[in-house]
């Protein structure tokens, strides 16, 4: 007969099944912590759109109904500081909506698809000029640049690229905005071209973060949400998404999405 040691074999399977059962252990307590993580934020998505727009209805209509019915115990001084009032409390409309927007792209679940982000980009920017008949906006479009990844959130993404390539080259005599792909190793990389007033790359660590501006919100109006939100789309896709700009050269902003993996997120 033969007699085999199997004593480290053993050891090594008890070893194995403990560390199974510790990482299962630690999914759960994940998956804990992320379910109330989701259930504070919605709770207070919640608390922003309902116990916020109230008093700043109030604001708005007061303050309309004051400038209406008082014009003429007012001066210009007066109406002034109304006007600025009514536009502060919109303003502040728009923030809460954009915050709730962030929100609602970080917990919204992934559906993967077949995407067509040109024919995406093209809805997007149509109803921008339907909106703006006026407009000179030379538009050029790339056709043929399709993605993987869930159709809501890329039209959210893309809607604020566009949206903000429309805003910043807004005051050219010629404002023109490019939308394409290419693929670099074997990557396919999605840009948003335009040729507005630009940025200093020195402050690109800023762009993707909320409420930062570099701009002046006098000349530009935004709330610093938008390019928060577009990162936070590319990053649950397992994209980057980056920029490349100078002062009063335009600006690209590039992103890619990952592979595709078929699987919520």
């Amino acid at each position: 007969g033969t007699i085999h040691d199997i004593t480290e074999q053993v050891l090594a399977r008890k070893e194995i099944q403990s560390l199974n059962g510790e990482l299962e252990t630690r999914v759960r307590e994940r998956t804990a912590e992320l379910q109330a993580a989701n259930k504070e934020l919605e709770s207070f998505a919640y608390s922003i759109s309902h116990d916020l727009r109230a008093p700043l209805r109030g604001i708005d209509g007061f303050s309309h109904l004051l400038a209406e019915e008082y014009a003429d115990r007012l001066d210009e001084t007066g109406r002034s500081y109304l006007d600025r009032v009514r536009r502060a409390a919109q303003r502040m409309g728009t923030l809460i909506d954009d915050i709730l927007e962030l929100a609602r792209v970080t917990r919204l679940g992934m559906r993967r698809s077949s995407v067509d982000l040109s024919e995406i980009a093209r809805e997007i920017l149509d109803e921008r000029m339907r909106s703006a008949p006026g407009s000179a906006v030379q538009v050029v479009l790339e056709s043929g640049c399709s993605a993987h990844g869930d159709p809501q959130l890329l039209r959210v993404l893309l809607q604020n690229l566009l949206e903000n390539a429309w805003k910043y080259s807004g005051k050219e005599s010629a404002p023109r905005i490019e939308f394409g792909c290419t693929v670099a190793n074997g990557e396919r990389v999605f840009h948003v071209r335009d040729n507005g007033v630009g940025f200093d790359m020195q402050y690109a660590g800023r762009l993707f973060a909320p409420f930062q501006r570099l701009h002046n919100p006098e000349a530009f109006e935004g709330t610093g949400i938008g390019l928060a939100t577009v990162a936070r789309v590319v990053t649950r896709h397992g994209g980057r998404v980056w920029a490349e700009s100078a002062p009063g050269q335009g600006a690209t902003f590039r992103f890619t999405l990952g592979q595709a993996h078929g699987d919520d997120q």
